[in-house]
């Protein structure tokens, strides 16, 4: 259950930051720490009864009001942006992170909204991206391109020179061509599975699909990824078997996100390169609305929460 209250303002350690939210997201991850949903993440990592940590939020952008006496590679007055999943604490005014972790400036011409969507989807994109070693020139088709993860994956693939052919909804047809996919399939007019082409890869960035539905898509030697477990975890299990057998194969990518990669999203962002893409914004006394709605499992992009509209 989400709700409004008051808690104590968080304290930075020697090697913290302690940042003044301006903005924040709910995003898919938010959703499934709070309902314990694929029920294997309750004895893992989100509770068995309720959530863990009190305070949910993974992304943020803002501004560092206070240090610790350790840091050095920021300072106060700093706009930052980042991630904090584990700790999570971004659904509030005030949060810490340290100063070596997921976080970095936010680019001058961007603002606090702009930022703070811009690390959750695309680090599951960029890691499934990286793992299935996407070069120029391949072939890859991105089902469920209108998430925030599929939203980045389009964008992350044209930065590599892949040829992108999207999978979506006819009303955002037009969203995913100007993201850059050279190639549309509107799923609820065709079949994708049956578009008579053929890929290097087939990513579901939605986890909606199975390998099964989609191997006849992959040239001899494709992959197959997903960012859902899949139907009795098979793509948890098929990346050990599948590739005994050659030929087409399931690869899973456990993302993984770190300063850097905070600070290379922030240089494409800055560039244009990449853009998240912005569906709603709700102020922070309406973040049971947004919950709701990213819940539904309709939201286009990202759903960005505004903490303080000063900023």
């Amino acid at each position: 259950m989400v709700g409004i209250s008051e808690v104590d303002k968080p304290a930075a350690a020697d090697h913290d930051l302690l940042v003044k939210v301006h903005a924040t997201t709910v995003n898919r991850t938010d959703c499934h720490y709070r309902s314990g949903r694929p029920w294997i993440m309750r004895p893992l990592v989100s509770g068995l009864g309720r959530p863990r940590v009190r305070v949910l939020g993974n992304e943020f952008a803002g501004q560092v009001v206070g240090t610790g006496r350790g840091v050095t590679a920021f300072r106060v007055g700093d706009r930052v942006f980042g991630y904090t999943e584990g700790p999570f604490g971004a659904h509030a005014e005030y949060l810490v992170i340290r100063e070596d972790g997921r976080v970095a400036e936010v680019p001058a011409n961007l603002g606090y909204e702009q930022a703070a969507p811009g690390t959750e989807g695309a680090h599951y994109a960029l890691s499934h991206i990286r793992r299935a070693k996407i070069g120029s020139g391949q072939n890859v088709l991105v089902y469920g391109a209108t998430g925030a993860i599929g939203c980045a994956t389009v964008q992350l693939l044209k930065t590599l020179g892949a040829r992108v052919t999207a999978v979506c909804a006819t009303p955002h047809t037009a969203l995913v061509r100007k993201l850059g996919a050279d190639q549309v399939i509107d799923y609820t007019a065709e079949d994708f599975t049956r578009a008579g082409r053929d890929y290097d890869v087939v990513f579901d960035a939605a986890g909606k699909s199975s390998f099964g539905r989609c191997k006849p898509l992959l040239k001899p030697a494709g992959i197959y990824m997903s960012t859902g477990p899949g139907p009795w975890f098979q793509n948890l299990i098929l990346p050990l078997t599948s590739p005994l057998l050659g030929g087409k194969k399931v690869v899973f990518a456990y993302p993984r996100l770190d300063q850097a990669m905070v600070r290379h999203f922030g240089q494409l962002m800055a560039s244009g390169q990449f853009t998240p893409v912005i569906d709603r914004q709700y102020p922070l006394d309406q973040i049971v609305d947004a919950y709701r709605y990213v819940e539904t499992g309709q939201k286009i992009g990202n759903v960005v929460i505004i903490v303080d509209p000063s900023g």
